[in-house]
């Protein structure tokens, strides 16, 4: 019926009205904290580019999981920095790995909270490229599969829940799923970057993880951000592969992938709310351009409202203690 029969500001006369016929939950069970591991180093060190983050010794390390833990958020995702690189990457698969002494201290101390490692050789190879590199300077995919399958076996030896690879190497989710069941890890969950965007919101990362590449760029693998066909071809290909969730990173200028791959999959969608889209927001609360709590929890209801089930982002802890 046509106004004046129907009026929508009724159900927004007060907060219960409006918390009862709210279509979209924000809760601390969606979010995944990122943590940045470094083999030596004090316990905490800030990171400029990321207010708020910093660099963890592995004490560090569980000592903020534990925080994170104690706040309710049920995941974190681990990012290593090694001591010392090489062009293969090899600390990535290393059993005495930054991640993987992290992984097991975590769980040992909180065995309750979940520990997604990130999987990706960038933090590790001397070039910074996510992949060994041919004679001619480009990533060579199916090389860089073998190393990616130790590393994902390595991970999950040393306890972590989850493997998350964000290589965008072709081929990669079959490889590993095969690798890690060749190893009797039939259970180990892989959380796929499937769809990784060749963004300009990465920036702050790349200084926090050490992995800017020292020449030449990622746009051989990550995805051109004018292009949504083809991130759902990459979410079916990972989904056929033997993906468990699918993943769109970064997130906010991508809303509308994380509403086309979860309407084209039904697959558990997480998005990765990036360290520019957090920097951002934190530069202009700083300045008082805006209100940080509320800037916050209304970009991560977006997230959710476009599909997300799970949201890797900065914010988590902060969000953990506004809800």
């Amino acid at each position: 019926m046509a106004f004046p029969a129907t009026r929508l500001r009724r159900l927004r006369q007060t907060g219960v009205l409006r918390g009862l016929v709210r279509e979209t939950e924000l809760s601390v069970a969606h979010l995944v904290y990122p943590m940045f591991v470094v083999a030596a180093g004090p316990r905490r060190t800030p990171i400029p580019e990321l207010p708020g983050i910093d660099h963890l010794s592995i004490d560090g390390a569980v000592e903020e999981a534990g925080i994170a833990h104690a706040l309710g958020i049920p995941a974190v995702l681990l990012f290593g920095l090694p001591a010392s690189k090489d062009a293969e990457g090899s600390g990535a698969w290393d059993e005495e790995g930054v991640v993987q002494l992290a992984t097991r201290a975590i769980k040992a101390a909180h065995p309750d909270l979940l520990v997604f490692t990130d999987l990706c050789l960038c933090e590790y190879t001397s070039h910074g490229h996510c992949g060994v590199l041919r004679a001619d300077g480009v990533v060579d995919n199916d090389a860089t599969l073998e190393l990616l399958a130790r590393t994902a076996v390595a991970q999950a030896e040393a306890g972590a829940d989850a493997v998350a690879p964000s290589d965008m190497m072709d081929g990669r989710v079959g490889a590993l799923r095969a690798a890690l069941d060749d190893h009797g890890l039939t259970e180990t969950p892989i959380v796929a970057y499937s769809a990784k965007y060749a963004s300009a919101f990465y920036g702050p990362f790349r200084v926090a993880a050490d992995s800017a590449p020292a020449t030449g760029d990622r746009r051989g693998y990550q995805m051109d951000p004018a292009n949504a066909l083809e991130a759902l071809r990459e979410a079916k290909l990972d989904a056929e592969e033997g993906a468990d969730v699918l993943m769109v990173k970064p997130a906010l200028p991508y809303l509308d992938i994380i509403r086309r791959v979860k309407e084209a999959t039904g697959m558990p969608v997480a998005a990765y709310n990036v360290s520019g889209e957090y920097a951002m927001l934190k530069a202009a609360a700083a300045q008082g351009l805006l209100d940080e709590r509320a800037a916050v929890l209304e970009a991560l209801t977006g997230i959710r409202r476009a599909g997300a089930d799970i949201i890797i982002t900065y914010h988590a802890k902060d969000v953990a203690q506004w809800l």
